[in-house]
Order: C-alpha cells, then sequence, then structure tokens
C-alpha cells in the first residue's frame, strides 16, 4: 500500500513538473515572469516544482544572468516569507504556546532555532530538498536575528539554486544516480566552509 502510494506521489510530481514546463514555454517573455513569480510563491506554497522554474530560467537567460535571477528571487522569497510570520504571526503564535500542554516541547524547538549557528543554517537551506517554506516559518516564529537569516540564505541558496540549474534533476532520479548525491554532498560542505568563514568575519552567532 505505502509503496503504491508513493508511486502515486511521484507521478503527481512528474505530471506537475512537465506541465508547468509546457506552460512557461508556451507563455514566451510572459513565461520568465511568471518562472521569477512562482520561484518567490514557491518559498510559501511549497507545492509547485522549483527546480523547473529555476531549470527554465537557465535554458532562457544562460547559464550566469538564470543563475542570478533565479538566486535572486528565491531569496527574495525566503525572505518575504520570513517577514510575513515575523512581523505578523510570531506574536499570536507565542501567546497561544502560554497555556498550551505542547508549549514545552515547542518552546525547545525553537530554542534550538535561535542558537542555530550560521553554518548550521546555510547547510541546511543548501540541501537542494531542504522544504524552504519550513526553514522560513520556523525562522520567521523564532528569536533568529534577520541578519543571520539572511546571511544563511544567501550563502545556502546560492548552491541549492546551483543544483536545479545546472543537474535539473527529480528526487528520484538523484536517489538512483550515485553521482548527483556526490555532488549536493560536495555543495552542501562548501556551503558550510564558506559560511564558517563569513562568520568568522563578521561573528554572525
Amino acid at each position: 500500500m505505502k509503496i503504491i502510494l508513493i508511486g502515486s506521489i511521484v507521478e503527481i510530481i512528474e505530471h506537475l513538473d512537465t506541465y508547468s514546463e509546457m506552460l512557461l514555454n508556451n507563455l514566451g517573455i510572459w513565461g520568465v515572469v511568471l518562472s521569477c513569480l512562482l520561484i518567490t510563491v514557491e518559498s510559501i506554497i511549497p507545492v509547485l516544482p522549483l527546480c523547473v522554474f529555476v531549470t527554465f530560467n537557465f535554458f532562457t537567460f544562460g547559464n550566469i544572468l538564470g543563475f542570478f535571477v533565479s538566486w535572486a528571487f528565491t531569496v527574495l522569497g525566503c525572505m518575504l516569507s520570513f517577514l510575513l510570520f515575523r512581523t505578523k504571526i510570531k506574536g499570536w503564535f507565542e501567546k497561544k504556546l502560554i497555556n498550551k500542554k505542547t508549549g514545552k516541547e515547542i518552546k525547545k524547538l525553537m530554542n534550538f532555532i535561535d542558537k542555530i549557528s550560521l553554518s548550521g543554517l546555510a547547510t541546511l537551506v543548501a540541501i537542494p530538498f531542504t522544504p524552504a517554506f519550513a526553514v522560513n516559518i520556523a525562522a520567521g516564529l523564532s528569536n533568529l536575528s534577520k541578519k543571520k537569516f539572511l546571511t544563511g540564505i544567501l550563502i545556502g541558496k546560492t548552491f541549492m539554486v546551483y543544483f536545479w540549474g545546472y543537474i535539473g534533476t527529480t528526487l528520484l532520479e538523484s536517489l538512483t544516480h550515485p553521482i548527483y548525491l556526490a555532488k549536493i554532498l560536495i555543495m552542501v560542505s562548501l556551503a558550510y566552509i564558506i559560511s564558517k568563514i563569513v562568520n568568522k568575519h563578521f561573528d554572525l552567532d
């Protein structure tokens, strides 16, 4: 039963990817605009296929400009999501925890996020399959500084966008091809090293 369910989910994702790519190609220049918009929205709505939009931008703008366009819009989306939860929902969220039985457990999680290192955040964001919306929400509801969050996003998203743009693969393909997993490990390691260097100079932890 589980195998059938997983197969169905994979099939739905593949159809969504194919449909999205066809739609963007048929829209011409408006496909580029829509792609950038959807990259931003993807940080809030996780069901959208980010890999399709990033790959589309690489094909449309070329490797260099396509990378910077995709990177800029995904960083923008993450910051908008972070600020939304930080300014509009954080206060309500904290008040609701006061008398809840699960409040202690959630507070422990929030404390963990508050204390996450820059290298830990950048590494987490750099992993291509990390749900960006979950990271944005958790960071927005915590006391993590805006400066540290933005720095971690700027570093981590660099490698995430590179992965989707140059490899343009899906989760299923990555799990069946060791070379893709090796590239992910290399990129995540680079994100960790760079974040360590940045933190050494700016002391964001």
